[in-house]
């Protein structure tokens, strides 16, 4: 167990909250950008609706506790919870705010999930080495920055061409007015497991640095005021909204319709849901950008952008990297003091 203060354990506890503030504002793009560059709904009713049911994902892990299974990845299935110090968490936070800031800057939809990841791994090898890693829970991490993508592009371009073949026959008039209320019911489902899988994230970070203080006894589990925290600021921080991010994500790629729009978000939706089920801290970001770039193939190859697609991939293969340097500097730091 590591002594800290109380009033530093606050300092540390609310950072932790920024950073997931800074998560919502940063991924409000992944369940929104759709429903705005279709014209669905207009930024600051969709902001508030992403907000609302990102929200609502807290309702969902009361009545189905087993949800909270990526909190518990974050919190010990990383780094040895036992190994894990208040410096490193300060460490990781850090790592994962900086990258966070600079790709939201310059409007690049990057994964904070994977941001945080990357800061406690730096943060924990510069702490206590390459032993201190659960290469267990890294990897199925790891190998989900892959399948996450490439699973929902392939489930969105299914939906598509199941839905085109449900709608055959019916008139444009009918498929248009249909395919607007799916894609409002499918973001709605996507911002609920938006909530879902990444407010975890820092449910995960409180838990392990109070259990490692002392301060959360017996079994490792998240104490229901860090959960109403966390789900608070990540809707807080949709609400903020992320413009820069939202462009890209919803027009740059590929120009959508209702049609794509739905199968979009459904398709990620039904990934994410997966995920948190299988307690895997899966990226919303790369996931709803596969499925928008299988729906835009599933209507032509040609419509994708695939030269903006290649920086989004870009961004995200050195995200990880790039965060663990940071959270291992700062971790560094604090050990100066």
């Amino acid at each position: 167990m590591h002594e800290l203060a109380f009033p530093l354990l606050v300092g540390l506890i609310i950072v932790a909250l920024a950073f997931d503030f800074l998560n919502g504002l940063h991924d409000a793009a992944n369940s929104i950008a759709t429903v705005v560059s279709t014209k669905l709904l207009k930024p600051v009713p969709a902001v508030l609706f992403a907000a609302a049911f990102n929200f609502a994902a807290y309702f969902l892990t009361i009545a189905f506790p087993s949800l909270h299974k990526v909190a518990e990845t974050i919190g010990k299935g990383l780094i040895d919870k036992d190994l894990v110090t208040p410096a490193v968490v300060f460490g990781a936070l850090s790592g994962a705010m900086f990258w966070n800031v600079v790709t939201w800057l310059k409007g690049i939809p990057s994964s904070s999930s994977h941001a945080l990841v990357g800061g406690i791994v730096g943060a924990g090898v510069a702490h206590a080495g390459f032993t201190g890693i659960q290469w267990t829970g890294l990897n199925k991490t790891l190998i989900a920055i892959v399948l996450s993508p490439v699973l929902g592009m392939m489930l969105s371009m299914l939906v598509m061409l199941i839905t085109s073949w449900l709608f055959a026959r019916a008139s444009s008039k009918t498929a248009e007015r249909s395919f607007r209320s799916l894609h409002l019911l499918s973001s709605a489902a996507y911002s609920v497991s938006h909530g879902l899988n990444d407010a975890q994230k820092t449910m995960g970070v409180i838990t392990v640095l109070l259990f490692s203080t002392g301060y959360l006894k017996g079994e490792f589990a998240v104490p229901h005021w860090v959960a109403i925290c966390c789900y608070v600021a990540m809707a807080a921080g949709t609400m903020a909204g992320g413009w820069k991010i939202i462009e890209t994500m919803g027009s740059r790629i590929t120009k959508l319709d209702h049609h794509q729009g739905f199968s979009a978000s459904l398709g990620g939706s039904v990934i994410v849901f997966s995920a948190s089920l299988l307690g895997i801290p899966v990226s919303t970001t790369h996931t709803i950008t596969g499925c928008v770039i299988g729906a835009g193939t599933a209507r032509r190859a040609s419509a994708v952008r695939w030269g903006v697609a290649g920086n989004v991939v870009a961004a995200w293969i050195i995200t990880i990297p790039a965060s663990a340097t940071v959270g291992a500097l700062f971790y560094l730091v604090t050990t100066l003091f």
